[in-house]
């Protein structure tokens, strides 16, 4: 028997505005575009930043009350040199901070525009 092999995951973030989305995630956040489905209005989009992938879609503005958000996190080499890149990007809200948690991880947390939940953390 074969057996298979996970080998990445591109999470779906939802964004009542793709474009918005993807210039935070590129300006903001230092990602890259890897494609959109339409270069003047874009529905669904791509970004990368070393490894990670995500893509961005659309959701009615009508039925956003519908749509979770999810909480998404990074592991990262270098965690306090992108607190620091992040904090001059003003992205953070007023309670983010660089902290030891309980279960071992420093870590810091936001939310990007469309209320989707950012971790950032170092496990070692």
């Amino acid at each position: 028997m074969t057996q298979s092999h996970f080998q990445a995951v591109h999470p779906v973030l939802p964004s009542q505005q793709v474009p918005r989305a993807i210039e935070f995630y590129i300006e903001r956040l230092g990602f890259e575009l890897v494609f959109q489905d339409s270069p003047q209005a874009p529905r669904y989009g791509g970004l990368r930043r070393g490894s990670v992938e995500l893509h961005v879609q659309w959701h009615d503005p009508a039925e956003w009350h519908a749509v979770e958000r999810p909480m998404l996190r990074f592991r990262i080499q270098g965690l306090e040199d992108l607190f620091g890149e992040y904090s001059q990007r003003n992205v953070f809200h007023d309670h983010t901070e660089l902290r030891q948690t309980a279960w071992g991880t420093r870590e810091f947390a936001f939310y990007d525009l469309d209320g989707n939940g950012l971790t950032f953390f170092d496990a070692s």
